[in-house]
């Protein structure tokens, strides 16, 4: 997404945040949900307390590849190292082989760690350009449960001027987070705005906040530009049944949701 820059890689998205907030990095690029294992775990709450902004987004495909030191094999492996996400994603394969799924930081350092250990029953999930990087050889490709797998990663920035609406001349994607009255229907009435201005929800998540079991958060994407005139009144609206609201961001739709139906 953006080939200019120099990456920097991070052991966490805490890492990650941090170099943000202080000005060490400009951006992050954190996933934030999986169209096969859903939430990606933590950033929902990371993401509000941050006080980044969300300033872009990318639907990325993702492959994972089974992956070995040389001269192993599928049948003589015993376990499967990844993250959980991976193994998530790749039920079918460990199911079928028989092998016993095991959760490590992330997909490429269960690459490395699979090299290091040079144990032929140690198996690795990863994306295929981890064979290359760690020496190791690919005993079958493609295992992801579905085809259609994707990734959806949200950019970071410190907090800056929301874009105009001139300035994200095409389809744009409001990102906010809302916390209900506790009061009955409080959801349904908070939601009503969107519905009746015709706007297409296409994120929902809630979260409790806390020890407390009475109020709930909600993290929701909307399509469309606060500036716009629908947009402006559901979120008028909205502040009626919340005690708080606050807009993450506000940054151009990528060309996957027009591609492909994105919708809640």
């Amino acid at each position: 997404m953006f080939p200019e820059l120099e990456s920097v890689p991070c052991a966490s998205f805490e890492d990650a945040f941090e170099l943000v907030s202080t000005g060490e990095v400009d951006l992050a690029m954190i996933p934030i949900e999986n169209s096969i294992a859903g939430r990606v775990a933590d950033i929902h709450v990371l993401l509000p307390q941050s006080k980044l902004q969300i300033v872009g987004e990318y639907f990325l495909p993702i492959r994972f590849d089974l992956l070995g030191i040389p001269g192993s094999t599928i049948e003589g492996a015993t376990e499967v190292h990844s993250h959980i996400h991976a193994l998530g994603q790749c039920r079918r394969i460990i199911r079928e082989a028989g092998l016993k799924p095991v959760i490590a930081g992330d997909t490429a350092g269960s690459a490395r760690e699979v090299r290091d250990w040079n144990d032929p029953r140690k198996l690795s999930l990863a994306p295929p350009l981890a064979a290359g990087l760690y020496g190791l050889e690919v005993l079958a490709s493609g295992v992801e449960d579905d085809p259609t797998n994707t990734t959806r990663f949200v950019v970071l920035a410190r907090e800056r001027e929301l874009p105009t609406k001139e300035e994200l001349p095409g389809p744009a994607i409001t990102s906010f987070v809302f916390r209900v009255r506790n009061v009955p229907s409080a959801l349904y009435k908070a939601l009503g705005g969107f519905a009746t201005n015709g706007l297409n929800m296409t994120r929902l998540e809630s979260y409790m906040v806390g020890d407390e079991f009475a109020a709930t958060m909600f993290l929701s994407d909307v399509e469309g530009h606060p500036e716009d005139a629908r947009l402006r009144r559901a979120l008028e609206e909205l502040e009626f049944f919340t005690t708080e609201v606050r807009v993450l961001g506000v940054y151009a739709a990528d060309g996957y949701r027009e591609r492909n139906t994105v919708s809640a």
